[in-house]
């Protein structure tokens, strides 16, 4: 399988594999490599991941690594306002895929927090987030066919508060109209200043929507994902 041709910013690395199995398994040895290293040099590390279908098979790789698991946060990228066990919630997808075997010792921490609404828990939201180390040591995107990641949606009337560079909020309260559920995510200026950044993606249509992305990197409202397309991102592809 050669190369796919895709015009990338440059300092911008591009993995590929055959399978989703295969690039997974490489993304787990890259993610658990960086967390290694980190915890060498400071008390605690962070993994912040994001939900879906295409994670999975990296969750259950990571899951098996030998790291000092009970000193590295884990958290997502964003959630939906879905109690835990619903079949939104990707709080419930992570317990159930990456914070099993060695990785369940790590500490989680819950974007989903009391509340009828974001809006309702966003203080408490940032009371479970207040010891987190900032920045990011590991933040691992996905990306949807209409230019978002996390709950950085396109249509979502709280865009730009939640894009804003200079923002001192670390989360954000979204309510995207093409979205069944309302949302939380944290903000662009903490995902952007993450250490290590990777980009995870599975299929021909989401390679698509990458090389739109990069065709036109200033228009980043349009598509959010165009704000990290950046030296220093490492983009996992698998057909």
């Amino acid at each position: 399988m050669k190369t796919p041709d895709v015009p990338l910013p440059e300092g911008v690395r591009f993995h590929f594999g055959e399978t989703p199995e295969q690039v997974a398994i490489e993304l787990a040895d890259s993610v658990s490599r960086f967390l290694e290293q980190r915890l060498a040099e400071a008390p605690r590390a962070s993994l912040v991941v994001s939900g879906g279908s295409t994670p999975l098979p990296f969750f259950r790789a990571l899951s098996e690594k030998a790291l000092d698991w009970s000193r590295v946060d884990v958290l997502l990228a964003d959630e939906r306002w879905v109690p835990e066990g619903d079949a939104a919630s990707n709080t419930t997808l992570v317990k159930a895929h990456l914070l099993q075997n060695r990785a369940a010792a790590a500490r989680f921490l819950s974007l989903k927090q009391p509340g009828k609404t974001p809006e309702e828990g966003l203080e408490a939201v940032k009371r479970e987030l207040r010891d987190l180390a900032l920045p990011i040591d590991v933040l691992i995107l996905g990306m949807g066919n209409d230019g978002h990641t996390a709950s950085l949606f396109p249509d979502a009337p709280e865009l730009p508060l939640a894009m804003d560079a200079a923002s001192p909020e670390i989360v954000a309260a979204m309510s995207p109209p093409s979205q069944a559920q309302r949302r939380v995510t944290l903000t662009y200026p903490v995902l952007a200043e993450a250490r290590f950044t990777a980009l995870h993606l599975k299929g021909e249509d989401k390679l698509e929507t990458l090389i739109t992305a990069v065709s036109n990197p200033d228009e980043v409202m349009a598509m959010p994902i165009r704000g990290f397309l950046k030296s220093g991102l490492q983009i996992f592809w698998s057909p």
